[in-house]
């Protein structure tokens, strides 16, 4: 959790002060001892008093830790029987170089009371572990008595915030496939019994043979089937071919044909030789139309399949995707490469 959050935990430290007992420095009678300190001056000869004493922390009250910055409040209070006023210092010690980074004196504070510390402006601790440290002495040079119990010391851990991470996004919902309206669906065309285009092994390449790829100065709007050459090639629907021809630097031998599915099928770099339809025939689905090759500009042997909405090369057409089309076709097919 972070520490903005954390208990105010804190180490107090209480002691009751006790009355230090004066120590005589002479023997009942008045004669002082051979070894007894004495007083001088109109007083020389009078048996001097032994300072034994001194203020005690009762109290000192600092957080367990903190947040890097101003640092945190200390609150203390000292005591000393018969004394009313002692000087107070308070310093923060860093703990990974023993080099103090803040002090504060409190003057000549009262005995018995609560005080705060006022850190001065400026004053900044960033994460580490520190001591909190006081030191007191009284008008007779009496010095901060020390003891397990009220040591005057305290720790204090100041610790970098943390920052609560950031749920992660949760995953984009992918859009829904939509198909051109009019025409079957993948799904559905492949319900209705249509046919893989290439009737025997193949693969569909790379991303350099998909729907829409870079082709120059346009780009390619078929799926190339790879296959070996004269693998025969056959109509995926019943329909009608309204055109065959060859384009040396193109497609070489190829075929359209129509269908009354809505769809124009263009079966691209047939073998020499192989085409088997002609204009104006109709095909059946799984009738061949031709062998796979690599006529016209194509480098290897493989059937560049389109697929068009509105008429093949028609003002009113243009080309969709055909491979959501050829893998439903595929899958139907039990077997298939």
């Amino acid at each position: 959790m972070p520490l903005a959050a954390l208990p105010a935990l804190t180490t107090v430290v209480f002691l009751s002060a006790v009355s230090p007992q004066p120590a005589l420095a002479g023997t009942p009678g008045g004669t002082p001892a051979p070894t007894a300190a004495r007083s001088g001056g109109s007083q020389y000869g009078v048996p001097a008093r032994v300072i034994a004493g001194g203020p005690v922390v009762s109290r000192l009250s600092v957080p367990r830790t903190s947040l890097p910055g101003r640092p945190p409040r200390v609150s203390l209070r000292l005591d000393e029987p018969g004394v009313a006023t002692v000087a107070v210092r308070v310093t923060v010690t860093d703990l990974s170089t023993h080099s103090p980074v803040v002090s504060v004196s409190l003057g000549w504070a009262r005995t018995g009371r609560t005080l705060t510390v006022n850190w001065p402006s400026g004053a900044n601790l960033t994460p580490g572990s520190y001591q909190i440290g006081v030191r007191a002495h009284d008008h007779r040079g009496g010095r901060l008595l020390r003891t397990a119990h009220s040591s005057g010391v305290a720790s204090l851990t100041v610790a970098a915030p943390v920052t609560p991470r950031e749920p992660a996004p949760p995953a984009p919902v992918p859009s829904p496939i939509v198909f051109e309206p009019g025409v079957p669906t993948p799904a559905q065309s492949a319900a209705a019994g249509a046919v893989f285009p290439v009737a025997g092994a193949h693969t569909f390449g790379g991303p350099e043979n998909r729907f829409g790829a870079p082709r120059g100065t346009h780009t390619h709007q078929g799926q190339d089937i790879l296959s070996a050459e004269g693998t025969p090639i056959v109509a995926p629907m019943a329909g009608t071919i309204t055109w065959t021809s060859y384009q040396a630097a193109g497609a070489g031998y190829y075929a359209i044909e129509h269908t009354s599915a809505g769809f124009d099928f263009m079966f691209a770099h047939c073998q020499a030789g192989s085409l088997g339809v002609s204009r104006e025939q109709a095909v059946l689905a799984g009738a061949q139309i031709c062998l796979a090759g690599q006529t016209g500009d194509a480098s290897t042997p493989h059937l560049h399949f389109e697929m068009w909405v509105g008429g093949w090369q028609a003002s009113t057409g243009h080309p969709i995707d055909p491979l959501p089309y050829l893998e439903a076709w595929d899958r139907a097919v039990p077997g298939a490469a």
